[in-house]
C-alpha cells in the first residue's frame, strides 16, 4: 500500500510518501497558517508530481499535527486531491505502546512508536524543530516523558533579538570552542552547547532509568548538532513518516 504521510510542526510541515513500508520521498514546507485548504491542495500536488506519485496510486493518508487550526485544512486539501480521509493521531488511536502521562503531543507518539518499531526498546528519542524534545521509552515499551526546550533556531533567535550588538550569523559550527570573534563564538554556544545539552540529558536520563537505551534524533537541525554530540545518536530524518506508517496499519480498516 502506498500512504501519504504529513506531521505538522509549528514550523514546517514534512510531507512524504510510504510505500510498503518504504520511505520515497521526504519534503518540508512552511506551516503556513494564512493558507486555505486549496492553496495547501495546490502545494500539496505539487510535491506529489514533483516525485511523480499519482493521486489514484494512493490507498491511504495519515496526519500528525501539534497545530489545530492546520489540521483541518490539510485534511480538507487531501480530501479535495484524493477523495480519501486521513486518518488523525489522537486520542482512541492504537499505538502498541502504554502512554503514561496525559496530553501528550502527537509528534512525540509518532516519533516513539518509530522508535520501538525500527530500532526497539528502550530509547531516548530526540526531535529537534521549533522546540527540542527528547522523550523516553523504557525498557517495557512504556512511553514514560521526556523534557522540552527551546529549540536551536529559537534560542538563537532570542539571543540575536535581545542583544544589540550581536550579529545575525549562519548556523554552521566553528573549528573549535574557545573562539575570539564575535560570529563564531555565537556559534560554538549554539552548536556546540546543545551538543552538551543533549549530552548531560541523555546521562541524567540513563541514571534515571538504571540502564541505557538507544538514542534516534530526527528533525532540520539535528545533522547540525548531532555529529557533535560525544553518545552515540542514530540520525534518522524519517523517523515521523515511519511512525506514521506503522500508526496507519495498526489502525486501519478495510
Amino acid at each position: 500500500m502506498k500512504i501519504l504521510t504529513i506531521d505538522i510542526g509549528n514550523s514546517n510541515i514534512c510531507i512524504g510518501c510510504v510505500n510498503d513500508h518504504q520511505v520515497e520521498f521526504v519534503e518540508r514546507m512552511h506551516s503556513d497558517r494564512n493558507k486555505t485548504d486549496l492553496e495547501f491542495a495546490v502545494l500539496v500536488k505539487m510535491v506529489l508530481d514533483l516525485h511523480e506519485v499519482e493521486l489514484n496510486g494512493l490507498d491511504g493518508s495519515i496526519i500528525s499535527s501539534v497545530v489545530p487550526p492546520l489540521t483541518d485544512l490539510l485534511c480538507k486539501a487531501i480530501e479535495k486531491l484524493t477523495g480519501i480521509r486521513s486518518l488523525i493521531v489522537g486520542p482512541g488511536i492504537k499505538t502498541g505502546m502504554q502512554i503514561l502521562p496525559q496530553g501528550v503531543g502527537a509528534d512525540l507518539v509518532v516519533g516513539a512508536v518509530a522508535a520501538i518499531e525500527h530500532y526497539g526498546a528502550p530509547a531516548i528519542i530526540i526531535d529537534m524543530g521549533t522546540a527540542t524534545t527528547m522523550t523516553v521509552v523504557d525498557e517495557n515499551r512504556n512511553f514514560i516523558g521526556g523534557i522540552i526546550c527551546p529549540g536551536v533556531a529559537l534560542a538563537l533567535q532570542s539571543l540575536e533579538s535581545s542583544a544589540a550588538q550581536l550579529p545575525h550569523i549562519q548556523m554552521t559550527a566553528p573549528k573549535k570552542v574557545i573562539n575570539t570573534d564575535t560570529a563564531e563564538s555565537m556559534q560554538a554556544g549554539v552548536v556546540y552547547g546543545n551538543a552538551g545539552a543533549i549530552d548531560a540529558l541523555i546521562d541524567r536520563m540513563h541514571t534515571e532509568l538504571g540502564y541505557d537505551t538507544k538514542v534516534i534524533a530526527s528533525g532540520g537541525l539535528a545533522p547540525l548538532i548531532v555529529p557533535h554530540c560525544c553518545h552515540d545518536i542514530i540520525i534518522d530524518d524519517e523517523l515521523l513518516l515511519k511512525g506514521l506508517d506503522t500508526l496507519f496499519y495498526k489502525n486501519y480498516k478495510e
